[in-house]
């Protein structure tokens, strides 16, 4: 009984896995090709060179090289006015700001009977154009005597006085700017004045009638108390690209002025142009302290030029300042600013007589190349329209 039992749960058992096989078979067969147990997910193609992905890890993003920018343009310099078309502008201006001088002295001269008022007269409108009492003086003694022997007339007037102011002025004097240094230095020039005369801008001014030579320059921005003064001159210097040094606002005035000129020194530039301050509280700070900037200066190079600017609108305090000036430095080239509007034309006289040294520049206007070299027959001219 026992045998019969287990061959039934052998067969029993055989037919059940053999159920169990086919279904198996049946069931492969009807989900087609059996999956391999790893899937492969493939990734989408680089749509760009810049993704690089290799196998087994995440992406790698290579950063694109950046398109090439074109350099900003460098600002274009201005090109500033030579000595010709200066003059031409000296004369027009002149001839309409100082024009009354002369046609008050021609009307006076002109007049038929040239009695003791005439000649009273024409000394009060020479002393109110600021020529100075003593210059004043000396023309109308020569008028005088001119015209007493050679007769009178509004022709021989007017020869005779532009002959006499040309005279007058100084024709002689040399009026060239000393920009040329020796050993192979560049010219220094100290430019001194009290502030509010156009000192700064004279600086400016002055070095594109320099770069208009075709100069090499570089400026010293020594004024360091005055922070405006410094960016001024800065501006002046970016227009035509010439380099200002500079400090500190209130650092020492005579330490900006040898930086300066040690660059002209090691670069080999013609001339350093140190504009300086132009405080004038006493006379004995001022001298200490232009005197300690020419000291510092002179251990890389010599002084050539020291030019002081004098507002030609202040007639007579103009004159104050231009003796204190002289008694502090060797001064050895005047330029008077403003002269264009000013009816008192007689002070280019008054100043060369008080210090016995030159009007080399005169400034015409609020122009940037409005600065001139001062030319004797010129400004006579022009006086006499």
């Amino acid at each position: 009984m026992n045998n019969v039992s287990d061959w039934l749960y052998l067969i029993i058992g055989i037919l059940v896995v053999g159920v169990v096989a086919l279904g198996f078979v049946f069931t492969g067969r009807k989900g087609g090709t059996p999956k391999s147990s790893t899937e492969v997910i493939a990734r989408p193609a680089p749509t760009t060179p810049a993704e690089v992905e290799e196998p087994g890890t995440e992406p790698v993003v290579v950063p694109e090289e950046p398109e090439a920018q074109p350099e900003p343009a460098a600002p274009a310099l201005d090109r500033p006015e030579g000595t010709k078309s200066r003059l031409v502008r000296l004369r027009e201006r002149l001839s309409r700001s100082q024009g009354a001088l002369g046609k008050g002295l021609l009307a006076l001269l002109s007049r038929e009977r040239l009695d003791e008022d005439t000649w009273e007269d024409i000394e009060d409108t020479l002393l109110t154009a600021d020529i100075g009492v003593a210059p004043t003086q000396e023309l109308v003694e020569k008028l005088r005597t001119r015209l007493r022997v050679e007769g009178g007339g509004a022709v021989d007037a007017r020869a005779v006085l532009r002959e006499e102011l040309v005279d007058l002025v100084g024709p002689e004097m040399d009026r060239r700017l000393a920009v040329t240094g020796a050993d192979g230095k560049p010219g220094v020039v100290l430019v001194v004045g009290v502030n509010g005369a156009g000192k700064t801008t004279t600086v400016g001014k002055i070095s594109r009638i320099l770069v208009a030579e075709e100069k090499q320059v570089v400026l010293g921005a020594a004024d360091t108390f005055r922070a405006a003064a410094v960016e001024q001159l800065a501006t002046w210097g970016e227009r035509v690209g010439v380099p200002v040094v500079r400090g500190e606002e209130g650092s020492d005035p005579a330490s900006v002025a040898f930086e300066a000129v040690k660059q002209g020194v090691d670069e080999a530039r013609d001339v350093v142009l140190v504009d300086t301050a132009g405080r004038l509280q006493n006379k004995a700070g001022l001298m200490d302290e232009l005197g300690k900037v020419k000291r510092v200066i002179e251990k890389q190079a010599p002084v050539t030029e020291v030019l002081l600017v004098l507002d030609a609108t202040t007639g007579q305090n103009g004159m104050i300042q231009a003796r204190v000036f002289s008694d502090v430095v060797d001064v050895t080239g005047i330029v008077l600013t403003k002269l264009d509007g000013s009816a008192k034309g007689g002070i280019v006289v008054a100043v060369q007589r008080e210090l016995g040294v030159p009007v080399k520049l005169v400034g015409l206007g609020e122009g940037p190349d409005d600065l001139a070299p001062f030319d004797a027959e010129a400004f006579v001219d022009a006086l006499l329209g």
